[in-house]
């Protein structure tokens, strides 16, 4: 499981630490995707493959699961963290999440989000009264 809030920069070639905390449930290779909004998505390849085949059980008939597939597939990078604990982060990604240099990654859960800082503190402040708000409907 992913929690936590960790902030790292990107150097000049797109590398950017992955969080210590981290690394031991990722292992060797993370998949790396764009995220629904203007963010990414990160996972261990267990929580990938899991993904993925609930993906290829959508029904291909229908018109947006193909679409969906099609545009959530496509943005997905396989990659190696190399020996200082790294990864580099394609530039297409790049580019959909705006990150630039200040980067925060998000643990939720199964998988990591990885924002800009200026966008995350941005939407933090926005939605900070969602969880009270959300919390009293939910029966732990």
């Amino acid at each position: 499981m992913f929690i936590g809030e960790y902030q790292y920069n990107l150097d000049d070639k797109g590398r950017i630490f992955i969080p210590t905390a981290y690394r031991d449930e990722l292992g060797e290779k993370i998949v790396i995707v764009k995220g629904l909004e203007k963010f990414l998505y990160a996972y261990n390849m267990p929580e990938w493959e899991k993904l993925v085949d609930k993906i290829g059980n959508l029904t291909f008939t229908k018109k947006s699961n193909r679409e969906f597939t099609r545009m959530f597939l496509s943005g997905a990078y396989i990659n190696d963290i190399d020996s200082k604990g790294r990864i580099n982060i394609d530039s297409s990604l790049l580019n959909h999440a705006k990150l630039i240099k200040e980067c925060v990654f998000i643990g939720s859960g199964n998988r990591i989000e990885i924002w800009d800082k200026a966008a995350w503190i941005n939407y933090y402040d926005e939605h900070e009264q969602v969880i009270e708000d959300i919390s009293e409907e939910l029966d732990f």
